[in-house]
């Protein structure tokens, strides 16, 4: 075999919780796991950004609450079936994997209790966290797992372009006229080599994360582009949900930037005890909804773009002075700190907020195992629909849903490994090598940058908190413009990281605009004014 063609049991795109847990529990059972990540190492997607926690059980806590939670926020759009399985069967992987297994050191109150906090939406305290740093906290821990298993093959700096299927890619004639379309490994860039190789699997599991960096204004990781939607999309892949894209209501505000990552003020500030503020001090969030500062996201992330619309102001504030003055720096010393770098103390100053793009509640469509509408391609973590968070997601459910279906996505691989699921020898031959679109050396930066530009801005103008059939309309034209040209300039152009990125960008917002124009109903994160 070519040293640009490699193989492996199976091939996992993506190095968050999903896509680590997924690694972990498949290479456990005895398979051989190739592990891409997109930067030098497993800590460059958004789990390591997660500040607020992970949902547990507590003692005033039971499945049937944590579902009403859920379902609450989520207006009723949740698939029933996936709530029950991550409320009855979360928490108790949680307990297997991330207590027992890794060894997550989450708070604890003193050596036999747990220290459980609230967030919007949570009719109990059932969070556990590690300060405010919790998912940086678990991915120290997976990390370390993933690097002490001879089973697995980290392949840092890898940029999947392309998933392969029997339909799409192969040549022999045998699985194009077979019914079942197949996915057998993907194209990779090795930026590294600046080559592309090509890796086969007998099962691929996406897990590429959320999509927010398709926004002006985000919380996400500089790759969260949505790469595995559009990937997935191109394979004939069913998507489902993507219009509810959920904006985070409290982001720290530095005025005007340009598309820079904005720092996440955890909604566990909240959940202790902050309040919402507009310049004068005066608290608003109780005109809006009885729940006040910790109704759920969506209602919260309105009410600030309502009350700077009705006052002018560029941003709210998040009152931290009263009742948390001396515990704010130990209970949140990542925040407290970040704000100190902008001249803000926290235990006397009131935090500038505005919402941003933080959260893809649909993506992939997948089962309770992971299992996509394509064979042999599983998919767990944000660029997934499980249906676990309707219209709207609820705190702190992401960890634990890319925890759960991580694990479950592994289980059910191991037990199909080997058999008629081996790849054939025929089946791999007939992968043709990656053939380069064109050889015009016409990549510039500022093109590129000024393509992301219009994306960010349509996406954030048109697509955004608040959206309407006049707005959807022009970013569908706008998009559907740019996505021609990009095929085009992608079929002239040599292969390269930007480019990928810019074209995984492009289609992930083209899809998300033409699922937001077909609902034509408002409801939770999809907030239509017409």
């Amino acid at each position: 075999m070519n040293d640009y063609r490699l193989k492996s049991d199976v091939l996992v795109i993506g190095s968050g919780i999903a896509g680590s847990v997924a690694a972990l529990t498949l290479a456990e059972a005895g398979a051989d796991v190739i592990l891409l990540t997109a930067g030098e190492d497993l800590f460059s997607g958004n789990t390591s950004l997660a500040q607020g926690g992970v949902v547990f059980h507590s003692q005033d806590d039971d499945p049937g609450t944590l579902e009403k939670d859920i379902m609450t926020a989520g207006w009723g759009q949740n698939y029933l079936r996936a709530v029950r399985y991550l409320t009855h069967k979360g928490p108790k992987v949680l307990q297997k994997t991330l207590i027992d297994a890794y060894h997550v050191p989450f708070a604890q109150r003193d050596a036999a209790e747990w220290y459980f906090t609230r967030e919007g939406g949570h009719s109990v305290a059932r969070i556990l966290f590690a300060k405010d740093h919790t998912g940086l906290t678990i991915m120290q821990q997976l990390s370390q797992a993933v690097k002490d298993n001879p089973n697995i093959r980290v392949l840092t700096r890898r940029t999947a372009i392309d998933l392969l299927t029997t339909h799409h890619h192969a040549t022999h004639l045998d699985f194009k006229y077979n019914l079942s379309n197949q996915c057998v490994g993907s194209y990779v860039f090795n930026e590294a080599l600046n080559q592309v190789e090509i890796i086969l699997a007998d099962f691929t599991v996406l897990a590429t994360g959320g999509a927010g960096r398709i926004y002006l204004n985000s919380t996400n990781a500089n790759d969260a582009i949505g790469s595995g939607l559009s990937m997935a999309n191109r394979a004939g892949v069913k998507l489902h949900n993507l219009e509810y894209v959920q904006f985070h209501p409290t982001a720290f505000y530095q005025g005007a930037r340009r598309f820079e990552r904005r720092f996440l003020i955890s909604e566990a500030v909240r959940g202790e005890g902050a309040r919402l503020v507009n310049s004068k001090g005066e608290p608003f969030m109780g005109r809006y909804d009885q729940r006040g500062d910790l109704a759920p996201r969506d209602i919260v992330t309105r009410a600030i773009m309502a009350e700077m619309l009705h006052t002018g102001e560029d941003c709210m504030f998040l009152d931290t002075t009263q009742g948390m003055h001396d515990e704010v720096a130990e209970r949140f010393p990542t925040i407290f700190n970040k704000c100190l770098e902008h001249g803000i103390d926290m235990r006397t100053t009131p935090i500038p907020v505005v919402p941003s793009a933080h959260f893809f509640c649909g993506g992939i469509l997948v089962d309770t195992r992971g299992r996509t509408t394509l064979e042999r391609l599983y998919a767990a973590g944000e660029c997934t629909c499980t249906g676990v968070h309707g219209a709207n997601r609820l705190a702190s459910t992401s960890l634990l849903e890319g925890l759960l279906w991580g694990y479950s996505t592994g289980q059910d691989i191991a037990k199909r490994l080997g058999g008629k699921w081996r790849l054939t020898k025929k089946l791999s031959d007939a992968i043709p090598d990656w053939q380069n679109p064109g050889d015009i050396q016409n990549e510039d930066p500022a093109l590129i940058a000024q393509d992301w530009a219009t994306i960010r801005n349509t996406m954030w103008n048109y697509v955004g908190i608040i959206r309407s059939t006049a707005r959807l309309r022009r970013a569908f034209e706008d998009l559907r413009t740019l996505s021609k040209n990009m095929h085009d300039f992608y079929r002239q152009t040599p292969i390269s990281k930007p480019i990928i990125g810019l074209f995984h960008g492009c289609q992930t917002a083209y899809v998300v605009t033409l699922a937001a124009m077909r609902n034509t109903k408002s409801q939770g994160c999809h907030y239509r004014v017409d």
